[in-house]
Formats: C-alpha cells, structure tokens, sequence
C-alpha cells in the first residue's frame, strides 16, 4: 500500500515539473496565464456569481490544457521526426489549431460573462 501512495506523489511531481515547464519554456501559455491573471481579477472586480465562475474558470482551464497538449504534440513531433516531414508538420498545426478553437471559446465566454457588465 505505500508503494501505491508513493507513485501517486511521484505522479504529481512529474505533473507539476511538465507545467513548470510549460510555464517556463512556452511564450503562449505565459501569455494564457497573464490572460487568466487579468480575467481572474476582472471576475472579482465584478463579483461574478458561481454560474459565472464556472464558466469562466472551465474556459480558462481548457485552453491552458490544450496548450499543454500541443507542447507535447510539439516534443514528441520533434522526437521522432527531427528534419522536416509534412505529416509532422500538419500534426503539430492542428495540435495548435485545437488551442486556437479553445481560444475563440474562452474569448466568447468572456464576452458573454463580462460584456453586460462594462456596458452596462
């Protein structure tokens, strides 16, 4: 049984390290955290209700996971397909086309979220 509980902790650790370096090596997911930032201090400046929290919080949640996913896509691309090769190249674009359509979703939460509040 501590063997078990010995390599869940390990599993975290190896979670948390793969987002400090994702955090650390990725100008996009920095520019998503600054994003999540400046939306989390919006949410609180506007008391959102937890409906609203939700939404914004899964938004936010999906898009930095997403681009968690095509970081990856991108090292195992360059792993295993160093020189150039279209497929490689059509993996990892739509590896960022997925972040991309994320994107667009979080910015119409968003928009739907806090549009009526600063028009308003």
């Amino acid at each position: 049984m501590k063997q078990y509980w010995t390599k869940r902790i390990k599993a975290f650790g190896y979670a948390f390290r793969g987002l400090a370096d994702l955090l650390r090596t990725q100008a996009h997911a920095q520019i998503h955290l600054l994003a999540i930032v400046c939306v989390g201090a919006a949410g609180w400046y506007y008391q959102l209700d937890k409906t609203e929290w939700l939404a914004v919080m899964l938004a936010m949640a999906l898009v930095l996971a997403l681009e968690a996913l095509n970081t990856a896509v991108e090292y195992l691309t360059d792993l295993v397909s160093p020189d150039y090769h279209p497929l490689a190249g059509k993996a990892k674009d739509v590896a960022a086309a997925a972040v991309l359509i994320a994107a667009i979703g979080a910015v119409l939460v968003g928009g739907m979220v806090f549009l009526p509040r600063i028009l308003g």
